[in-house]
């Protein structure tokens, strides 16, 4: 039986001893800042930073809206943008109640980008106002972070937005996941001495996440995935089944399983969880022999990893406290200071899929059953995927 490494059992215990008292203070008056960039000693430099000298910036900038590129901070500045709907495992709570996360996605931004990032919560679930007033802030920020927004509508939403404005635009509960998903998978096949195009690939969880790694593993060259919501298989000529799902149903499923898990389970090489369901131990193993497990719902794992590693070869979570830890942070940073850096009007699938062959070479020689991705505290990580995207939006076009 395969069990937690010495290096788990420590994250474990670390985490475990963190207290309440402790939480609620490191979140005391939020966790960010706005710091200046320019002095404001003297009444010379007020002078210049503020009246009179501000206005030859500001005449400057209405007669070349591209100065503001240069004279300003907006160029650089990511908004994390939510209505509340989806916020980690806790639902529709509130765009208020979902600040402490967005702020935390902003110092993210900054601690692994150096980008300057703010929240923007909006108070409407209504995606024709949650787009009209990103379109009415353009003028504000250089990218937007869409996070924690309801499937399906956040569907709609992020396509309306990436077609209304000419800056990159990403959902990370999609694509973020997606990216490490798609980085976990190549290096537990280079662990095994596989092929990705080779894999049978289950995906419970046809919401955000379940949908964006459907798709980045089919441009990838997976050709067999099969997609379960909570009614079982998506199928074509199943009942009930929304455009998004419907779409989904076209592009999978080659074999045309039909069924639930325990049909789509059996002899699979690979379970992803992206869902807030569970799956029962007999369900892992009946999975073919070398199985991978990616169980990756916050805080509770559709199937415990200990509980997995007795039937499969490899097992990663989103969980910081086990091996393998499937987290966002692996990717979002780098691909927006990437995206960024190169002048790209959008984010494409060819950005995401080199910033995952980017997350699995900073691994290098460690590449091990219980470390197929980087550390998400690693300081080599977001260079490395900027460097990657900014070369695949030069390569595709999408710049300037």
């Amino acid at each position: 039986m395969s069990t937690v490494s010495e290096a788990g059992r420590s994250q474990q215990g670390a985490l475990s001893e963190i207290t309440t008292e402790e939480i609620f203070a490191g979140h005391l008056g939020g966790k960010l800042s706005v710091e200046l960039t320019a002095p404001l000693e003297t009444q010379r430099d007020l002078s210049i930073a503020y009246t009179p000298g501000v206005a030859q910036v500001s005449r400057a900038i209405a007669a070349d809206e591209t100065l503001a590129k240069r004279y300003t901070w907006t160029d650089r500045l990511v908004v994390v943008v939510s209505d509340g709907s989806a916020v980690l495992g806790l639902g529709d709570i509130g765009a208020r109640a979902s600040l402490p996360v967005m702020e935390g996605k902003s110092a993210l931004f900054k601690k692994f980008a150096d980008l300057n990032s703010i929240p923007l919560v909006i108070d409407t679930k209504d995606p024709d106002a949650i787009v009209e007033t990103l379109i009415r802030l353009r003028p504000s920020f250089g990218a937007v972070n869409l996070e924690d927004i309801s499937a399906p509508r956040c569907f709609e939403i992020e396509r309306r937005v990436i077609e209304a404005l000419d800056c990159p635009v990403m959902h990370d509960d999609q694509h973020g996941t997606a990216i490490v998903v798609l980085a976990a998978l190549n290096g537990a096949v280079k662990v095994q001495g596989r092929d990705v195009k080779d894999l049978k690939v289950v995906i419970s969880g046809a919401g955000a996440a379940g949908v964006a790694c459907a798709n980045i593993l089919l441009a990838a060259g997976v050709d067999d995935v099969v997609v379960l919501d909570s009614k079982g298989i998506v199928s074509r000529g199943r009942d009930g089944l929304n455009e998004f799902k419907a779409d989904l149903a076209e592009r999978t499923n080659p074999r045309q399983v039909t069924g639930g898990a325990a049909e789509a389970l059996a002899g699979a090489d690979v379970f992803l969880g992206v869902s807030a369901g569970t799956i029962g131990e007999e369900l892992i193993a009946s999975m073919a022999e070398g199985a991978i497990v990616f169980a990756l719902s916050n805080p509770d794992p559709e199937i415990h990893p200990e509980v997995a590693r007795r039937h499969a070869a490899i097992v990663a979570t989103g969980r910081s406290d086990f091996p393998n830890q499937i987290n966002n942070v692996l990717a979002f940073p780098g691909v927006f200071k990437g995206a960024l850096d190169a002048g790209a009007r959008r984010i494409t699938e060819g950005m995401k899929i080199a910033a995952a062959e980017a997350i699995l070479s900073v691994v290098g020689d460690e590449l091990s059953a219980d470390k197929i991705v980087p550390s998400p505290l690693d300081p080599r990580v977001a260079p490395a995927v900027a460097a990657a995207v900014a070369a695949a939006a030069h390569a595709e076009g999408v710049t300037g």
